[in-house]
């Protein structure tokens, strides 16, 4: 990769975003069999009650804009953005393709929601398994054989956290006093998942071949790499384990450590053909 591919890292922050709202939303709608989050605020801090609880027409709109901006961005990664539409010409065998085709119908969805104001528990669902297959996708698409230290789990394993602390965080914005607890205790748990992940994983590489130790030298020499960690993951950390909820202002903080990690994803993972006609 090793370019930072500023297109490449909103789409896929921006994405997976949305996808961990619409999953935290269809987590909240179980929890909210009983009625104990009958009353969902919303960003504004005014309340909604009734049929679209968990989750009301301005989450659904927030969600539905982050996933629109997000497939803006990765136009600009196009050379030729007028033909968009070719980049479904593969489905049979790229991951690419299907990660568009899978993108888009989860977009469509969040927008049937958003538009209507209605969604039943059958488009909450619709909408998280359809997230969830377009992340599979993105986890695929963004492990080639040519780079060895991601063409593995290490992708979808990094992108499902994403999800996760990025849907928690500003899901939180929109989900009832009920909901607040669940959402504190995910966001807990993916924390302290991604700082064992991001610490384990470069030291993984740094036992592996030639080219998985340049990619774990290049990740550890990045300040991006470690203001991902230090800002984006142990802050947020040590904040909500003093924290009896999650802070307003934790999604943006989270938000921009999930950009300067996906940043160095791209733009420090070492492609193979670097190590060309370097002698062993």
């Amino acid at each position: 990769m090793q370019n930072i591919e500023l297109p490449l890292v909103l789409f896929t922050v921006l994405s997976q975003a949305a996808v961990g709202m619409a999953l935290l939303l269809a987590v909240r709608s179980c929890g909210c069999a009983g009625g104990a989050c009958a009353t969902t605020p919303t960003i504004a801090g005014t309340a909604g009650t009734g049929g679209n609880a968990p989750g009301n027409r301005a989450e659904w709109l927030t969600a539905t804009i982050v996933m629109g901006v997000a497939l803006l961005a990765s136009l600009f990664h196009l050379g030729h953005p007028e033909g968009a539409v070719r980049t479904l010409a593969h489905l049979e065998k790229a991951w690419l393709s299907r990660e568009i085709l899978a993108f888009g119908a989860f977009a469509a969805l969040l927008a049937v929601a958003a538009v209507t104001g209605k969604a039943g528990a059958g488009l909450r669902a619709a909408a998280a398994l359809v997230g969830l297959a377009a992340l599979y996708t993105s986890g695929m698409t963004y492990a080639p054989p040519a780079m060895p230290a991601v063409h593995n789990a290490a992708p979808l394993g990094f992108f499902l956290l994403s999800a996760l602390l990025l849907g928690t965080s500003f899901g939180s914005w929109f989900a009832g006093e009920g909901s607040q607890p669940m959402l504190r205790a995910v966001l807990l748990g993916s924390l302290a998942a991604a700082l064992a992940v991001y610490v384990i994983v470069p030291c993984v590489w740094a036992s592996g071949g030639t080219v998985m130790q340049m990619t774990a030298r290049a990740w550890l020499a990045s300040p991006l790499y470690w203001a991902r960690l230090v800002l984006g993951i142990l802050v947020p950390l040590v904040v909500m384990i003093r924290s009896p909820r999650i802070p307003r202002w934790m999604g943006p903080l989270v938000l921009l450590g999930e950009l300067a990690g996906r940043a160095v994803f791209f733009g420090a993972t070492v492609h193979a053909a670097m190590n060309l006609g370097i002698p062993y």
